[in-house]
């Protein structure tokens, strides 16, 4: 545990990383306050629930936030900048970088905005470390910004701690990281940041230490790197459609090669969400702005494989009922960009039953979290409670999002509820033979249609 001379801790933006990284530095043992502009974000999490659903979110906030009966009462909420900077000894800006409307680059108004809003209540020491995922530049800009705007001047120091979290397992990578990046500028705040992530470093989490750059690159880099094996293993599927051939086999037979690996190597329907898009886009752009732009020309071909394999689930589909989606019924299942989240920023399952929906499918959507926020983007689908409804009468049904859930269905009993029982699985996860044996028509992206 933290001892009483332990820093305050402050966290700026309470989305996934944010309440996350707040509710976990309480668990720490810090004490915390967390920063919001909305506020029935603050209201909810004052109430220990998560504005989001994040596995093991909301046992973590009921642990912690003040007020909540049995918690340890560490973790508080404002909406008050004044309290933040009187409060923190160490601010961790965790705001939104989403990608400009119309544009590659990255929106960095939001983080611009916190630190402008920020600097001026840090009247004694303190360390702003910014974990948001902004272009390369960036630090060294804002940390001059910091300390103009700081009463504290100098004495307000900027570091970059890149946030590495995996949506569906948030709460474990930030209590146990698999390594941790500090890009900063003085013997203190190295010392601080080891003081704040003292019991993972105890753990034998890695502690890397480097100039600003290079804490800002890493974060894209991986994205990239990720997005990079996502997409080729995508792209092989399109030669094994061509070719007669099998991706699942034929990524089983790679990964065993400790070089390249099993993991993000299974073919579908491509990759979304909130970060690895924007975050591609973001890292080309910036390199075309720093005269680096051949370096990563690469990464339009990614995005392009990318967005490609949902235009071919949509052609897919359309061949199998007959060549027209005119009326056609489409049970969907799976809404958000993956399993254990109800996030469907850039979701290619949702993108997927929205095309097939504007070329005159009648589509249903069952998702087991995501019914909400799908609903929110496209209110003109239609949506059910359960996968045996969102298949009810349809021509065909798409596996998009690989929850657990749609792994154990039945096919025989959903069988009953089809018109007909063909099957597009668009993330490789299901039985062909335990489907096929249910008298399915099976097809997988990359795989020999028996």
């Amino acid at each position: 545990m933290a001892s009483s001379a332990s820093p305050k801790i402050t966290v700026i933006g309470l989305g996934y990383l944010g309440a996350t990284h707040a509710a976990a530095m309480a668990e720490l043992g810090f004490e915390v306050l967390g920063l919001d502009v909305v506020p029935e974000k603050i209201r909810l999490l004052e109430q220990g629930r998560a504005p989001m659903y994040e596995p093991g979110l909301d046992d973590l906030l009921g642990a912690h936030v003040a007020g909540v009966e049995g918690s340890s009462g560490r973790l508080r909420f404002t909406d008050s900048w004044a309290e933040i900077g009187d409060f923190g000894d160490v601010h961790f800006v965790c705001v939104n970088t989403p990608q400009k409307h119309g544009e590659y680059a990255c929106d960095m108004s939001y983080v611009d905005s916190a630190m402008d809003s920020l600097a001026p209540h840090l009247t004694r020491p303190a360390l702003v470390v910014g974990k948001s995922t902004v272009p390369v530049g960036s630090a060294e800009r804002l940390a001059a910004r910091i300390a103009e705007l700081a009463p504290a001047g100098a004495d307000a120091e900027l570091a970059w701690n890149p946030e590495f979290l995996r949506e569906g397992f948030a709460v474990q990578d930030t209590l146990h990281p698999d390594r941790l990046v500090a890009g900063v500028r003085s013997e203190r705040a190295e010392l601080l940041l080891r003081e704040v992530y003292a019991r993972p470093l105890a753990e034998g989490t890695p502690f890397v230490v480097t100039d600003f750059p290079t804490s800002e690159l890493v974060k894209t880099s991986a994205n990239s790197f990720l997005a990079t094996k996502i997409s080729f293993i995508n792209a092989m599927a399109e030669v094994c459609e061509a070719a007669g051939g099998d991706v699942v086999k034929l990524a089983e037979a790679i990964g065993y090669d400790d070089r390249i690996g099993k993991k993000f190597l299974r073919a579908g329907i491509g990759f979304g969400g909130g970060c690895l898009p924007k975050d591609i886009r973001a890292f080309m752009a910036r390199a075309g702005e720093l005269g680096a732009s051949e370096a990563l020309t690469f990464l339009r071909e990614v995005d392009s494989i990318n967005m490609r394999r949902r235009a071919q689930m949509v052609e897919l589909t359309r061949d199998a009922v007959g060549g027209t989606l005119l009326g056609k019924r489409v049970g969907v299942l799976g809404a958000t960009f993956k399993p254990d989240s109800d996030d469907v920023r850039d979701s290619p399952a949702l993108n997927v039953a929205g095309q097939l929906h504007l070329q005159g499918a009648q589509v249903t959507v069952y998702d087991p979290k995501g019914m909400a926020n799908a609903r929110a983007i496209f209110p003109t689908l239609g949506y059910a409670d359960s996968a045996l409804e969102a298949v009810r009468g349809a021509d065909i049904v798409l596996h998009l999002t690989e929850w657990r859930e749609f792994k154990e269905l039945d096919p025989a009993a959903l069988g009953e509820a089809v018109t007909r029982r063909h099957v597009l699985d668009g993330r490789n996860t299901l039985d062909p033979e335990v489907w096929r044996k249910a008298g399915w028509t099976f097809r997988a992206l990359g795989r020999p249609t028996a």
